[in-house]
């Protein structure tokens, strides 16, 4: 089902969240060839590109291919927000700029972004409105439920950032002192959503299923659903969960030759964007994802840990399947 984001069209309810050191270029591209709606760039820092860092400004680049995209910045003072909202707006294709208030990572914190401004409604307030006027893009917030559970104010942030000219919201239902341990909290996202009357929301957490996906849509009342972390080295729950929300049927899990396909081509991707020696080291961390729920994978894991090229890495997903397939034989 299409919405809206301001003026851009989202063509479906799924949205793929920023992760930090997975949401790059490479990802994105395989998410949107999965079907996502809209794909959010990993978080961009103000002082990055305030000093015009060289590997700040790599991480605003924007494939022509992959549009609806957002890209996510972070900031610990309303000047320099600013300042890295225009600049991304005027040297950028991106539709959409994202305000991230929900970082619980302590070196985030401590610089006063991310999940900080959560303790101050009006702060929230100012900064977004501060954003929206010096921009012509729709502006979008994510932020968390709260601080810890002594300090939530999900629905009265939620209600600054409207308030404070977002063009939608997205909230993780869990606090910052959370991090991802525990639950998150669906009764209070709900909450949120009945609160926000002019703007779309979109929930987060805790969506690792097509069902839990139309759970979120249906109970707690979001207008589109943000998965995170059950994408890692899992593209597919993005088709799936677009599949199901639209016809009601539920794909096929991948295969591990398909897995290890897809593997290989985030791979390729990564090292074109990032380079042979930055590319494969980056991919270290999601490779493992690929393998899982493969038995007898551990070694290969370790093997892709310790690999330091493209090629060495193919070829070690290249035996692993190999191997497989003759068990499977078997």
């Amino acid at each position: 089902m299409e919405w809206k984001i301001g003026d851009i069209v989202i063509p479906n309810q799924v949205v793929v969240a920023p992760m930090a050191g997975v949401t790059n270029v490479a990802f994105r591209l395989i998410c949107k060839e999965f079907g996502a709606g809209l794909v959010v760039c990993e978080m961009i820092s103000d002082k990055g590109i305030q000093f015009r860092n060289k590997k700040t400004l790599g991480m605003l680049f924007v494939d022509p291919t992959e549009h609806p995209v957002s890209v996510q910045i972070f900031g610990g003072s309303k000047e320099t927000l600013v300042e890295a909202a225009k600049f991304v707006a005027e040297n950028t294709s991106t539709d959409i700029i994202d305000i991230n208030m929900g970082c619980p990572v302590p070196k985030v914190t401590k610089t006063d972004a991310g999940a900080h401004w959560l303790l101050d409604p009006d702060k929230v307030y100012e900064m977004v409105k501060a954003v929206t006027s010096s921009i012509d893009k729709p502006v979008t917030v994510k932020m968390r439920t709260g601080w810890d559970e002594d300090h939530i104010l999900a629905v009265e942030n939620a209600l600054a950032a409207q308030e404070g000219g977002a063009a939608a919201l997205a909230m993780h239902g869990r606090t910052r002192k959370q991090l991802y341990s525990g639950h998150a909290d669906w009764d209070l996202l709900h909450k949120v959503a009945n609160s926000l009357t002019e703007i779309p929301f979109i929930g987060n957490g805790d969506v690792t299923t097509p069902e839990e996906a139309k759970k979120m849509l249906d109970e707690v009342g979001a207008d589109a659903v943000m998965i995170g972390r059950a994408a890692l080295g899992n593209p597919w729950i993005v088709k799936q969960t677009v599949n199901y929300l639209e016809n009601g049927e539920i794909i096929a899990e991948p295969s591990p030759a398909e897995k290890i396909t897809v593997a290989k081509e985030h791979l390729q991707r990564l090292v074109k964007v990032k380079g042979e020696k930055m590319g494969p080291r980056e991919f270290r961390s999601q490779a493992a994802y690929y393998l899982k729920g493969i038995p007898r994978s551990a070694r290969t894991k370790a093997a892709l840990n310790s690999a330091e090229t493209e090629a060495e890495m193919v070829e070690i997903f290249d035996n692993f399947l190999a191997d497989t397939l003759a068990r499977q034989a078997r």
